[in-house]
């Protein structure tokens, strides 16, 4: 028997309740799509604000991100310079916020700008100036260009020498082969011994493709060791725009500077004989610390630094019967005698030394 062509009545009720549900259905739908759009256009408008305070809310987001792949630390909730997720501080620096409870009240007919005088180890601060005062400093900013150097490559790595790099204005190393390549390790001396702006633009285009990849490497690190007074604009220090920090900061990074064996090594070093790629194949170089230059007894390091706008900048440290310690420098007319007459302060009045005999230095060291 042939089924009919018409429907039941009960084939037509299930078709009409069949039909009933998809218009359900797309009713939800249609509901869901519009709560959702709802939702999303109440939250650009809650963040429409900050968005607008000059990009500040993407620049963190950002910002947050890049501190993650670099292995941050936790960061404090507060920014560093650039904007970055800020970590706590790689060194405590204890006592810092009591000046006059500091054991060391030394005072100078012409003090330095700002300094500061440190345990290395512990972090006590035993002098401090204007410690948290953001100034320019010169050179004193390739104690990070070598730190992150040493922890992206190893001694023996070749590294090109570009144009960019010979033509870099300032101090330099000045013999760099124009298109050859030259040992890293090589090439970090003349980074940290005459203070060479062209070894710094060779050494970040190496590291990182680009100077300004670099100099966002910089500021990263900077974040991630918690210098919130630091920012970088580029590797050597040689330009002063944008590129600043405090006594505070450059304590805690001479300390991690101090932990890498390679920059304690070569920072201690008055003068060094390298194979180079030029006639002779050697190169000669020279530290310009005056500490190194006048045999101040226990001299471990570290960097100078001088422009016009920062002034004669130090970082100097020096060990005695296992007491390391550190001093910084901004803008001072001696640094090479202030820092020797705070070190020679902390270690006979702090630890109890007995004074040790040193060369005079000129006045104006």
């Amino acid at each position: 028997m042939d089924k009919s062509p018409f429907m039941t009545p009960d084939q037509s009720r299930a078709r009409r309740a069949r039909a009933r549900a998809r218009r359900r259905r797309r009713r939800i739908a249609i509901a869901s799509v519009l709560a959702l759009a709802i939702a999303i256009a109440a939250l650009i408008v809650t963040m429409a604000p900050a968005r607008s305070h000059n990009g500040r809310a993407h620049a963190a987001t950002g910002a947050a991100a890049r501190a993650r792949r670099s292995g941050a630390s936790a960061p404090t909730g507060r920014l560093s310079q650039d904007r970055l997720p800020l970590a706590a501080p790689a060194l405590a620096l204890t006592g810092i916020a009591a000046p006059a409870e500091q054991p060391i009240q030394a005072t100078f007919s012409e003090p330095p700008r700002a300094g500061i005088l440190f345990n290395l180890d512990t972090g006590q601060v035993l002098w401090s100036r204007n410690a948290y005062t953001r100034l320019r400093i010169a050179s004193l900013t390739k104690m990070m260009t070598a730190l992150l150097v040493v922890k992206s490559a190893p001694p023996d790595t070749p590294v090109l020498v570009t144009r960019e790099a010979v033509d870099t204005a300032g101090s330099k190393v000045g013999v760099l082969p124009l298109g050859r390549h030259v040992k890293l390790e090589s090439m970090l001396y003349g980074l940290l011994l005459p203070s060479g702006n062209d070894a710094a633009v060779a050494l970040a285009q190496h590291v990182a493709g680009s100077v300004n990849a670099f100099v966002r490497r910089m500021n990263i690190e900077a974040a991630r060791l918690g210098l919130g007074c630091t920012r970088y604009s580029s590797p050597s220090g040689y330009y002063d725009q944008g590129n600043y920090s405090c006594a505070a900061d450059l304590a805690v990074l001479a300390h991690v500077d101090l932990e890498q064996p390679r920059i304690a090594t070569i920072t201690r070093t008055y003068t060094a004989e390298l194979p180079f790629p030029i006639e002779g194949g050697r190169l000669y170089l020279y530290n310009n610390n005056p500490l190194l230059i006048y045999h101040y007894p226990g001299t471990t390091g570290l960097k100078t630094g001088q422009t016009e706008a920062a002034g004669r900048c130090l970082v100097a440290t020096a060990e005695r019967h296992g007491v390391r310690l550190g001093v910084v420098l901004l803008h001072s007319p001696a640094p090479g005698n202030q820092a020797a007459y705070l070190l020679d302060s902390a270690f006979t009045q702090v630890y109890h030394q007995p004074p040790v005999a040193a060369p005079v230095m000129p006045p104006s060291a």
